[in-house]
């Protein structure tokens, strides 16, 4: 037996302000500096794992590969990049000296990018971790 609907039929609308469903999306929001930095950074990924799959997770735009792979983002006071694993931070530790680090976050300034071919390394290390 079907339950009984209560209240009115809802239709799918728009989602919440502020919640997006594409990079795009998400990259439409910032500053010109922060999603030129982020649009770099989009297309240095995209470069090193072309079989990925762009998705927003945890509202940050991100890419798939046998799991989750990388994710990037902005705030009010810098861009960061995820490569979602700390052992892969701490395997290259030094070369990320310089930049603002946490377990799975690397931190930096728009005006002062991640250089494209540590993005590479780390992406392409992401995908050995995930099997991939």
């Amino acid at each position: 037996m079907k339950a009984k609907q209560k209240g009115p039929r809802r239709t799918a609308g728009p989602l919440k302000a502020g919640k997006p469903r594409t990079i795009d999306e998400y990259l439409a929001a910032l500053s010109d500096e922060k999603r030129a930095a982020l649009e770099k950074l989009r297309r240095t990924i995209r470069t090193a794992a072309p079989k990925a799959e762009e998705c927003i997770s945890y509202q940050l735009p991100a890419f798939r590969l046998n799991g989750m792979l990388v994710a990037f983002g902005a705030s009010a006071n810098h861009c960061a990049f995820y490569p979602m694993s700390s052992a892969t931070v701490e395997a290259h530790k030094d070369e990320l000296r310089g930049y603002d680090t946490s377990k799975g976050t690397i931190r930096f300034q728009a005006a002062k990018p991640l250089p494209a071919a540590l993005v590479r390394k780390l992406v392409k290390a992401r995908i050995a971790e995930n099997g991939g």
